[in-house]
């Protein structure tokens, strides 16, 4: 390899081995096992580099593995798999893209979407399926120091619930917001009544005990968007969010509010779509609500204001209006606000 190729290769080695340490580590011990195992092997760190950026991603490879029909074994057996899989599998991944519509995020936006008064509007970008488009139509398990604590939409129970472990009685609703509008914004959107596109979202769902509840909830909260039909636009969330934000009814509260979108964005994208929505109020005459989910990272302003020294992995900063306020688990299993209440 070149000095430029074995950069590149290094670079992601590092990738994957934080991938398996940091993010898999305690939630998927067998992705944990690939990524670290990956890591390993120069030649296959240097295949991937030699693709393009969005196909490196340790997601992606996995998942599109799996599409081939890769068994879920260890590291060790799994490793020469690919090498013979190898043109299969990247092109499987050059026809997909990661779009992780996780709905149990749902319960950690219900704390602050609950608390609004009157109707709310809900602008999502990055929406995918749109499963989280519909907070208030799921049935939620809240486990708070107090005991366990269920709410259900007004409709009534659904077949599946949502679950998160709260470290506040205050975090959990004690109502379903009132939902008049709601769209959404992708660059591929899903039609979550298309078999195939469901069950590639649910082979994104990583394997391991931590996951395998977000399978069934992905299947239940999919019929229910699929019955909603929602309307999600094709196309980049700076471009659309302001014309499609004008178009919420006035007498709403508007939401705007994303989950791991802002970091599939480079610097300068993500410092743009901060300053529109944040502007959206003033060019709009309306209150608009941003409502955040995004790791720690994203936007320097956010961090600054993260108390020093909290741990993060495996957590989104949950901010309204660009002020953290919680801590979300990045699959929504998790609420805590301890941290922020004693800054």
């Amino acid at each position: 390899m070149s000095n430029v190729d074995s950069a590149a290769a290094e670079r992601v080695a590092a990738v994957y081995d934080d991938f398996g340490r940091r993010w898999a580590h305690g939630t998927s011990p067998l992705y944990e096992d690939w990524a670290c195992g990956i890591a390993q092997h120069p030649d296959l760190c240097a295949r991937i580099a030699a693709l393009p950026r969005r196909l490196q991603q340790p997601n992606l490879l996995f998942a599109a593995s799996r599409w081939a029909g890769c068994a879920l074994e260890p590291a060790e057996s799994w490793i020469p798999w690919l090498r013979s899989a190898w043109d299969d599998v990247i092109a499987i991944a050059t026809q997909r893209s990661v779009q992780t519509n996780e709905p149990n995020r749902c319960a950690t936006l219900l704390p602050v979407l609950s608390r609004l008064d009157g109707p709310v509007a809900l602008l999502e970008t990055g929406t995918a399926a749109g499963l989280c488009l519909f907070p208030e139509r799921y049935s939620v398990d809240y486990a708070a120091p107090s005991g366990p604590h269920r709410i259900d939409p007004r409709a009534g129970a659904t077949a599946f619930s949502l679950a998160c472990r709260v470290d506040d009685d205050a975090s959990v609703p004690d109502r379903m917001p009132e939902v008049v509008w709601r769209r959404g914004i992708d660059l591929d959107p899903i039609d979550a009544s298309d078999h195939d596109a469901v069950a590639w979202l649910a082979n994104l769902v990583w394997p391991g005990p931590d996951h395998d509840s977000r399978v069934a909830r992905l299947r239940g909260a999919a019929a229910i968007a699929a019955a909603a039909s929602p309307d999600i636009q094709r196309g980049d969330i700076i471009d659309l969010v302001t014309p499609l934000a004008a178009e919420a009814p006035p007498e709403a509260t508007l939401v705007v509010f994303h989950s791991a979108v802002l970091l599939y964005l480079d610097a300068e994208a993500r410092r743009r779509f901060a300053d529109t929505v944040t502007g959206l109020s003033a060019r709009l005459g309306r209150r608009v609500l941003w409502l955040s989910n995004e790791t720690a990272g994203t936007l320097p302003e956010i961090d600054a204001r993260v108390p020093v020294g909290l741990a993060v992995d495996h957590r989104f900063v949950q901010t309204v209006d660009a002020v953290p306020v919680a801590l979300a688990g990045q699959h929504g299993a998790v609420y805590e606000t301890s941290a922020f209440r004693s800054a």
